[in-house]
């Protein structure tokens, strides 16, 4: 793959080096120039102090400590760019600066750093004066790599045939911790000593395994060693960190791999130890995995058929409630309840690393209603509509893929058998059946009009009769009949019309009654 270096990196460097300053491509973008990978992000290396920056480029911004200006790359943003080489610059305007990618670039000054007593942030920074200085402060030495922007006719440099050809003759590698070889052998490998790098900034323990899933790559022995013996110091990282490197994780082709490897390195535990708590819990004869090998493997299959975050992270979690509902041992043993259970901890465990409030409603909806029974011929349309009614007729696609997943990860053959089929069927068959209140042919204006009463709990009681009968039989969701309906239970004093209401809502929901038959069928339980 051809080293295709942005018109607007190019044209930022351009400008640098006429004002006699170095510029260099730095870290990420250099490992996936060498791997033939198209890099995400283009960070720019500088010998520039961030007020020369600024003074080069009057749009860009600089609100931090850490030598870092972020350099506008639009057409007209700096003093000395010419219209030609700005042409293909982005016009699409960002509401922040870090909205698009292509809008701006981080240009850094090269720097040391001091010690890092809270394990996050360096107590100093110190600007350096090479390049070598810089790189010496990096995490890994496949990271800790620069490419010297030039614009004349440089040598390309030797790369093994096996991580691909890149065409770089532009640019000259400057590789001081043999971060080339790294990447050839495929390892993640830190710069120097890797307790001290994971003693300066404890996520690297975690990058160590993103980078190794996400590259394909294996972490070497006294770096592995490393993470094992540091894996405490996760505890004094902020939440929102380590979530956006599990989401990253999470969201590669090897996630499953990348959870076992952060269990295997004592990670899980600091992240999210209710997984955890899966190793060596047996299940019963429906199931050929211990618990944590069924939800990775769960994973495996979302990770699979590429499907959202939030798909695998319920694919993940929807039975991390088992371990404390075990009962008994041996393939009759139960775990009666694990959904709402679980559903309980998945609410902790995302709130705890930060993860945003609609997603967090989204998987602990998946978690808490899993387990849903459906066998042909017993269940009726009715038990369709209120199965549609508790979980929402637009989650269904989500809670089929959490079944497959399931099923799957239990180790049996069709993730789609012929039960799940028919039930699909006979959502299509009901769909347009009234499942709320709000689909029914009377509102709450409509029963404080016929009634001639305020707002009130009374109009809920009444609602809520009114739809069970419905979800019986929606031939009933018809005007007349429904204002007969609420003219008869008007006749209702409060006490009544709330019991009656309660029976309505308690009414034993098919499939969840299905699933207490079935279990007690199974594991002889009266």
């Amino acid at each position: 793959m051809e080293a295709k270096i942005p018109k607007e990196v190019k044209e930022i460097a351009k400008i640098l080096i006429k004002h006699h300053y170095q510029a260099y491509l730095v870290g990420g973008c250099v490992r996936d120039i060498l791997i033939g990978r198209e890099p995400k992000d283009w960070d720019v290396a500088t010998s520039a102090r961030p007020e020369e920056i600024q003074n080069l480029f009057p749009d860009s911004i600089y609100e931090n400590q850490f030598g870092t200006v972020l350099v506008k790359a639009t057409r007209g943003t700096t003093q000395t760019g010419t219209q030609n080489d700005a042409e293909n610059f982005p016009r699409k305007s960002a509401s922040s600066p870090r909205e698009s990618a292509l809008n701006v670039v981080e240009v850094t000054t090269l720097r040391l750093e001091g010690k890092y007593t809270d394990k996050r942030h360096p107590d100093e920074i110190k600007f350096a004066k090479t390049i070598e200085e810089d790189l010496a402060r990096r995490d890994f030495a496949i990271n800790a790599l620069a490419a010297e922007i030039q614009f004349g006719e440089v040598r390309p440099p030797k790369i093994d045939d096996n991580i691909g050809r890149s065409n770089l003759q532009n640019i000259k590698i400057i590789d001081p911790f043999n971060g080339q070889k790294d990447l050839e052998n495929k390892i993640i490998r830190s710069v120097g000593n890797p307790e001290e790098r994971f003693n300066e900034d404890a996520l690297r323990l975690i990058r160590a395994v993103r980078f190794a899933v996400e590259l394909n790559f294996h972490i070497e022995e006294k770096t592995a060693e490393a993470v094992k013996k540091h894996a405490r110091l996760l505890e004094v990282i902020a939440k929102e960190r380590i979530r956006d490197e599990l989401e990253k994780i999470i969201m590669t082709p090897a996630a499953a791999q990348g959870i076992r490897l952060l269990e295997d390195l004592g990670l899980l535990q600091y992240i999210i130890p209710e997984l955890s708590e899966g190793k060596g819990i047996s299940q019963n004869k429906h199931h050929i995995y211990e618990v944590f090998d069924h939800n990775v493997r769960a994973l495996d299959y979302a990770t699979k058929k590429n499907y959202s975050l939030i798909i695998r992270l319920a694919a993940l979690l929807h039975d991390v409630g088992k371990p404390r509902t075990k009962q008994g041992e041996g393939p009759d043993s139960t775990f009666y309840n694990h959904e709402i259970v679980g559903a309980r901890m998945t609410v902790k465990i995302l709130d705890r690393l930060h993860f945003p409030k609609e997603i967090i409603e989204k998987v602990v909806h998946l978690v808490r209603y899993h387990l849903f029974y459906y066998n042909v011929g017993e269940v009726t349309e009715a038990g369709v509509r209120r199965f549609l009614a508790r979980v929402g007729p637009e989650n269904v696609d989500d809670l089929i893929k959490i079944r497959e997943a399931d099923r799957i990860g239990s180790g049996v053959p069709k993730a789609v058998p012929y039960k799940l089929r028919h039930l699909l069927f006979m959502i299509e068959k009901v769909k347009r059946d009234p499942i709320s209140p709000r689909m029914l042919k009377v509102n709450g204006n409509d029963i404080m009009e016929i009634l001639k009463i305020s707002p009130g709990p009374k109009i809920g009681w009444i609602l809520n009769i009114l739809l069970e009968e419905v979800l019986d039989d929606p031939q009933k969701n018809n005007k007349d009949y429904l204002i007969k309906r609420v003219e008869h239970l008007g006749t209702f004093s409060d006490e009544e019309l709330k019991n009656t209401s309660l029976r309505a809502r308690q009414i034993k929901e098919e499939f969840e009654s299905g699933i207490e038959e079935e279990m007690k069928k199974k594991y002889y339980v009266k």
